[in-house]
């Protein structure tokens, strides 16, 4: 349905159906196009137009107006709004990185606790509750505006036995990463957050037998895998009115540009915005994250793997924006220096430089021992240390290597 709005009110992910002006004074060639990135808006902005014509059918529709606080007792059906609802927090007063650990470690358990007990809830036939969703898509999205990529980095760390609900709450993380990456509006900011927390809730009419089994599933097996997607966008259809962001995450985060994902094979375009960040939210906490029947990749390895997945599975300008998020060496990533030492990524200061991150020096290959642990600013004025490779863990037989940069507290 096309819909008149002004230009100050245009966010991404909006479906510009046709300018206020002539073509002649278009500033864009195409007439009509999907608002996806943070240079056109700016460049409509800067173009001092009054009106634009949107496309709600094909793109998203403008927020409505935010609702009072919910009483916890109220479902999510009850109050979830077109494109999400709320303020995403700003950040609280800085941490040190000690203090961010242990809070985001608490965050985490407790956010794990509480999307297990939703999702079983689901299983049950039960009703979401709007205010305990959307008080952990608040809770994780302030725990990333202020401590970066500690939590996103911490999410990774999972078991067999807690894995779905843990990438529940990695994704939900890693999606608000990505939309303030962007620059989307605070309500898409949380409606991403809220798309994360509930794509998987499927998986809940999947048997725990074949999510967790540790070799190859039958076709049968993976049928029933593949299905997830489908079965939970009728659960959350059947909660009622919910943010149509969250369902089409749900439906079609497993979609691929060139047509070859599922349930309905959708290509290029035909795939929103959100669905798109959402396939590769997915995919890097998946490939990232130990399973019953692989190890995890390297965080730093696995960015390079997608990176050759551009174009044909995942968007290459969102997945440039999801690479500057976590950097090229995201937390936790094993590197050699130049000093012929090992050492683990801890941080990533904003506005230094990518390939200089901060690392936790631990071992000297020259020899072969565990040395004492020294932080290491890579951008730091007159270092000259510098990163040569990644590496594994496992070819130099190493145990435990995340507990140089989480801490004993989250390996236990």
């Amino acid at each position: 349905m096309l819909k008149k709005i002004r230009s100050s009110e245009l966010v991404l992910g909006m479906y510009v159906e046709r300018l206020g002006r002539s073509w002649l004074d278009n500033p864009f060639w195409a007439r009509s196009f999907l608002l996806e990135l943070p240079a056109d808006l700016e460049r409509i902005r800067a173009a001092r137009l009054c009106e634009v014509w949107i496309d709600t059918a094909r793109g998203l529709a403008p927020p409505v107006a935010v609702p009072p606080a919910v009483p916890p007792s109220v479902p999510l059906a009850a109050v979830a709004p077109a494109t999400g609802s709320g303020p995403v927090p700003n950040a609280a007063p800085a941490r040190s990185r000690d203090e961010e650990l242990a809070q985001a470690r608490r965050l985490i358990e407790r956010s794990r606790q509480a999307v297990q007990t939703m999702f079983d809830e689901v299983r049950m036939g039960k009703a979401l509750s709007a205010a305990q969703a959307y008080t952990l898509v608040d809770d994780i999205a302030a725990s990333v505006l202020r401590g970066g990529n500690v939590l996103l980095g911490l999410a990774r760390l999972k078991t067999a036995d807690n894995y779905t609900y843990m990438h529940s709450v990695a994704v939900c993380a890693l999606m608000t990463a990505l939309a303030r990456e962007l620059g989307l509006a605070p309500e898409q900011v949380r409606s991403a957050g809220l798309a994360g927390l509930l794509h998987d809730i499927g998986k809940m009419a999947v048997p725990s037998a074949i999510l967790n089994k540790p070799g190859s599933l039958s076709e049968a097996e993976f049928s029933s895998v593949r299905a997830h997607p489908a079965a939970g966008h009728r659960m959350l259809r059947e909660v009622g009115e919910i943010d149509p962001v969250a369902l089409d995450v749900c439906l079609h985060h497993h979609e691929k540009l060139d047509g070859s994902g599922y349930p309905e094979g959708l290509r290029g375009e035909e795939v929103s915005l959100f669905a798109r960040m959402g396939a590769i939210c997915d995919v890097y906490d998946a490939i990232t994250s130990n399973r019953p029947y692989k190890q995890g990749w390297c965080p730093a390895d696995s960015l390079r793997r997608m990176a050759a997945w551009r174009g044909g599975h995942l968007d290459a300008q969102l997945f440039a924006a999801f690479v500057k998020c976590l950097g090229i060496y995201p937390l936790g990533t094993l590197v050699r220096l130049q000093s012929e030492r090992l050492a683990v990524v801890v941080g990533q200061a904003p506005g230094k430089p990518l390939t200089a991150p901060t690392v936790r020096v631990f071992f000297s290959i020259r020899a072969g021992t565990c040395i004492a642990p020294a932080v290491v600013d890579l951008a730091a004025p007159g270092c000259q240390e510098r990163i040569v490779s990644t590496e594994s863990a496992t070819d130099w037989r190493l145990q435990d290597v995340d507990r140089y940069w989480a801490g004993e507290a989250a390996m236990a």
